[in-house]
């Protein structure tokens, strides 16, 4: 009876990491996304009724596919360990929510949407952008939060100057980080800078000194954290994997680690045999 499982679960598990069922399984989830974008269209009753077998046939073949990985694992619970493949069971499970006439109509069509997040945890390299992008959010924090407070004093700043001018973009702090906010994407900012350097000649210091310190440095800031950590990932994966000059250091390193290991013991032995009785 082992002996049977066993062989069931080896045959799961080549299924699961073979190249062509992932290919196919990333054809699907492309083919569904189409799926849910043809429904936004007015279109044929015919061509809707057939759409709708289709969208029954991929959430089936979905849960075969989730009912395969999991088959693969040793033990079921396994498969919960890790989050991604959490994230996939929940995508399949509530994509089951039916779609027809009635009141669930609009929420199973939304629900539907998120299938298309399942090419990231199929994907490997959007998986390793998706992990860079949550580590390096705490980091992120830091700047924001120094953000906002070079917002705020320049908001408050452009609230006491500019009010006058414009009560519409300098009304109170609120509107004026608003004006900022407009400021640092380029929007039509020399508008803004036009308008007050007409009452205030040297204002442009004013939105030069902000658009330096925002614009350029803290975006730059944002960008250097997530590129450190995307590298990080990326070495991650190559030690996982084995491959690229990551992996190669890794194999380097725990088999040097097990020649070490593999010289002390000869050692010990060498100093039992000589040692004088």
């Amino acid at each position: 009876m082992q002996a049977s499982l066993s062989s069931w679960r080896d045959g799961f598990l080549a299924v699961r990491n073979n190249k062509s069922f992932e290919m196919l399984v990333i054809a699907i989830i492309l083919i569904s996304a189409l799926v849910i974008g043809a429904t936004t269209y007015d279109i044929d009753s015919r061509w809707l009724q057939a759409i709708q077998v289709l969208d029954h046939a991929i959430t089936i073949f979905f849960l075969i596919e989730i009912a395969i990985r999991m088959a693969a694992e040793k033990h079921i619970l396994d498969f919960f360990k890790q989050g991604w493949n959490v994230f996939d069971f929940l995508i399949v499970t509530v994509s089951l929510v039916p779609i027809d006439d009635t009141d669930m109509v609009l929420l199973a069509r939304l629900l539907r949407i998120f299938r298309v997040l399942r090419l990231i945890s199929i994907v490997p390299e959007l998986r390793v952008l998706m992990d860079a992008l949550l580590k390096a959010i705490p980091r992120m924090g830091y700047v924001l939060v120094l953000m906002f407070i070079i917002f705020y004093i320049y908001g408050a700043m452009g609230s006491f100057l500019f009010e006058s001018i414009n009560p519409v973009l300098w009304g109170d702090v609120s509107i004026s980080m608003l004006t900022l906010f407009r400021v640092s994407t380029f929007e039509d900012w020399t508008d803004v800078m036009y308008e007050t350097m007409a009452v205030y000649p040297m204002s442009w210091t004013f939105y030069l000194t902000f658009i330096f310190l925002t614009t350029f440095v803290f975006m730059n800031m944002m960008i250097g954290i997530i590129l450190e950590v995307m590298q990080a990932e990326h070495e991650k994966m190559s030690r996982e994997e084995g491959t690229g000059e990551a992996g190669e250091v890794h194999w380097i390193k725990e088999h040097t680690r097990e020649m070490e290991a593999r010289l002390t013991r000869i050692e010990t032995m060498l100093e039992q045999i000589t040692k004088p009785k």
